[in-house]
């Protein structure tokens, strides 16, 4: 613009320009946007000087643009049109053309619980909506939250803070074994099974501190046999040795259900838990982050 600053042009202007473009009539562009013709030909006046180019001149019935008005024609509707649009952005959210990613903080076992459902359930009601799984420490989850890095957060979080949450789910902690394996043909509740877990060896995945926080307090450190990086090997594992995993019983229930498996309950300190979606304050209006809210709460949350 022949060296001009943005900072001297007023938005104004330009939609004083558009109109003009439009209307090919001064005083029909200042009814347009209700001011009086006077003010219309200041505010051209002004816009002339900036740009340095007539932009307008004299034609039967009103004006005729430039060869540079033509050019810049484009782009102030161009910005113009974004503009409205952002400022009068819907506050709905429309789900079924919608091509919005996610992105959530899930654990492995958070994957396996929620993610089938969650996903079956998006291709009914968002089709062309998108989900990215991104794992984090659980120091740098709520900031993650407010920069808008990831939109929710799934799971069992006592650390995280000064979120927005929501109930899904009460769980508690188990141990899963073969079926066959010789501690379960033993009938033992209580103090009584609780003593006896020293009998059993266990594999463990290094990043669910909870459940090796089990352990730790069990005195079960020199117990543990294998340490893996990924929770859904275990059941592998679980199925071909005399090994044992503290797990959430919602998952290990779905392990049992197909066959093999042997679910044993103790008395585990600090056993019972609730898995929660967590969410920023500061999205709590956003459209789309309020609808996906809904659909998660709807779909996983236990009626009490």
């Amino acid at each position: 613009m022949n060296g001009m600053h943005m900072e001297t042009l007023d938005l104004n202007l330009l939609r004083l320009f558009d109109a003009v473009y439009r209307e090919r009539n001064v005083s029909r562009a200042a009814e347009s946007l209700g001011l009086t013709q006077p003010a219309a030909s200041h505010g051209l006046g002004r816009l002339r000087l900036l740009l340095a180019d007539a932009l307008f001149t004299r034609a039967p019935g009103g004006v005729a643009p430039t060869p540079r008005a033509d050019r810049l024609a484009v782009a102030v509707q161009a910005a113009l049109s974004t503009l409205e649009e952002a400022l009068h952005e819907s506050d709905h959210f429309e789900p079924l053309v919608s091509r919005k990613a996610f992105r959530i903080h899930m654990s492995d076992i958070g994957e396996g619980r929620f993610l089938p459902a969650l996903m079956a359930r998006l291709r009914e009601l968002a089709p062309g909506v998108r989900l990215e799984t991104m794992p984090l420490a659980p120091g740098d989850i709520a900031t993650a939250l407010d920069s808008g890095k990831v939109d929710f957060a799934f799971g069992f979080l006592p650390r995280v803070k000064d979120t927005q949450r929501a109930q899904l789910l009460r769980d508690r902690y188990i141990v899963l074994l073969r079926h066959d394996h010789p501690f379960v043909k033993r009938r033992r509740s209580g103090q009584a099974l609780l003593e006896a877990l020293q009998e059993l060896d266990y594999v463990a995945v290094r990043t669910h501190a909870d459940t090796l926080r089990i352990l730790q307090l069990l005195n079960l450190e020199d117990r543990l046999r294998l340490t893996t990086e990924h929770f859904m090997v275990l059941p592998a594992i679980v199925r071909a040795t005399d090994l044992a995993v503290v797990m959430p019983r919602n998952i290990a229930r779905g392990f049992a259900a197909e066959g093999g498996y042997a679910i044993v309950e103790p008395p585990f300190p600090l056993r019972d838990f609730t898995v929660s979606l967590h969410w920023s304050k500061r999205f709590e209006a956003d459209p789309g982050n309020r609808w996906l809210r809904q659909v998660i709460v709807a779909l996983f949350s236990e009626r009490q």
